[in-house]
This record gives C-alpha cells, structure tokens and sequence, in this order.
C-alpha cells in the first residue's frame, strides 16, 4: 500500500496539471486582448463569450492556465478577475448575481459616516454565505423580494455595481439596525441626511416595520427636518398603542413618549449630544 498511494498521487497531479501550460499560447494571448479591447476586469465564465462575442473550444483550459500564471485571480467557483482588480464595491455586487452594496457600507459610501466598515454588506435575495476574498469580509443579508427597491447604478462599464440609494439605506438600517455600525452612528446619519420624504414614505411601505417607522418618524420631529409632515403624516396613520425602544438595543428604561409610542432609553439631551445639536 505503501507504494500505490505516492504513485496515484503523482497521477493526479499530472490530471490536475494536464491543461497548463509553461509558456501562454495563442489562444490564451487572443483571450487576454479581447479582454483589454473590451475593458473587463472582471466576469463570469458563464457569459464572457456572450460578452466578448467570441466563443473559444478550450475556455477551462484558458481559465486554467491564466490562473497559474497569474494573469487572473479565481474569486470563487467560475468567478474570475484581473490579478490586480481589487474594487471591493464591484467584486461584492458579483459574488451573487442580484447584489446590492447597503447598509453601514452604503452609509459610508454616500458620506453618511465618517467610519469605515471592515465588513462590505450586500443586500440579497438569495441565501449565501459570508465570503473572504483578499483579504476583505463580505456579509451577505438575504431579505424579502418586496424590500428591493431603491437601487442607484454607480461606476461605469465593467466596473459598475448597485447601491442602494440614500434614503433607502437609512430606511434599511432602521429596518436592521444591526448593520448600521452603531445605533448612535444611525441617529448622526439620520440627522445629517438630506432625505427626500416622498422616498422615505415609498421604502418604509416596501420594508413594513413598524417599528422602524416610528423610531424615524419621532427623530424626524424631535431633531426638526425639513419638509417632513406627509412623511410625518403616514407615520402617525401607522402608529399602534404597543409601546418599544428607542433603542433596540438599550436597556428597558426611560420616559415614555405617547405620540409615537416609545422608551426613550437615549434620553432627549443624548440624542442632542449624539447628533451634535444646540437647543
């Protein structure tokens, strides 16, 4: 036995380096031009010849050989990039095919935050696990169909993506605040947004929390937004008598608000302190 198992190992080694090849041939050469003509960087081997309107009789052995000889980068199962193509927005909306940047990454993107997320966030339909791909953690968080919408296209080309636009990341945040990067970090957000209150009203609808819509609708009154009463008008159609937290997150205590039905857990002068207000 102890004489077979080095010799079927030699074998498979051979099977499993049949395809490459020392020095790049013609095909893998005309494969990587058509890449440059066609400015990808990155791409699924289920539609690059569809993409590069050319179909090629060996493409593994291609993949295979520009792999071993760093040409590209394998991300995952039939997943390719350049060696160096490192843009972590556009690599995590193709790790699963309906991705959408969101939450405290999308925050951070649309200037909400000061704080960089060691974590890119995707929002998705679909289950998938939590991935590693050089060196950066992707968290993918499945929702329901109905909660997508307010998706931005940005960047150009081959290196575009989804985000999740500015007033629906702050809805998505206060839907799952533990995304966001903090409570205390949602509340400056909130407060420091531009947000448009027709918007707000239409994502609210798609989230259908709550809970979520009377948090953002006391902090709208209390923090003084402008141009907010038909967004304040919808949340008080919405309101129940169950009373909860300001903060999810907090301990169950505090004065209680009646209008919007919460526990102030982040009394009234934290929540100016935290957003930086003067009264």
């Amino acid at each position: 036995m102890s004489y077979i198992l080095p010799h079927i190992f030699q074998q498979n080694v051979i099977m499993a380096r049949r395809y490459l090849s020392k020095n790049i041939l013609e095909d893998q050469q005309q494969f990587t031009q058509l890449l440059d003509r066609y400015e990808i960087d990155i791409f699924c081997i289920d539609d690059i010849e569809s993409t590069l309107d050319h179909e090629f009789s060996n493409l593994n052995e291609i993949l295979e050989n520009l792999v071993e000889k760093e040409f590209l980068t394998r991300m995952e199962r039939g997943k390719y990039c350049r060696k160096n193509f490192r843009d972590e927005k556009v690599i995590g909306c193709y790790l699963v095919v309906d991705g959408i940047i969101s939450y405290w990454s999308a925050l951070n993107i649309h200037g909400l935050t000061e704080q960089f997320p060691n974590t890119v966030f995707i929002q998705t339909v679909k289950v998938k696990g939590d991935k590693n791909i050089f060196g950066v953690a992707y968290q993918f968080v499945k929702i329901n169909p109905r909660k997508r919408t307010g998706i931005q296209q940005e960047g150009f080309g081959n290196h575009r993506y989804r985000i999740t636009d500015k007033e629906k990341t702050i809805v998505d945040c206060f839907d799952l605040p533990q995304y966001s990067g903090g409570y205390p970090e949602l509340l400056r957000a909130f407060n420091d947004a531009d947000l448009g209150q027709d918007k707000l009203i239409e994502y609210c609808k798609a989230i259908n929390n709550l809970s979520a819509i009377k948090r953002m609708a006391f902090l709208a009154e209390f923090l003084g937004k402008k141009k907010m009463s038909r967004f304040l008008k919808f949340a008080a159609s919405k309101v129940n008598p169950r009373y909860i937290l300001i903060d999810p997150f907090g301990q169950e205590e505090g004065v209680f608000n009646s209008k919007w039905k919460l526990r102030l857990n982040i009394s009234e002068n934290e929540i100016r302190s935290i957003c930086n207000k003067q009264y």
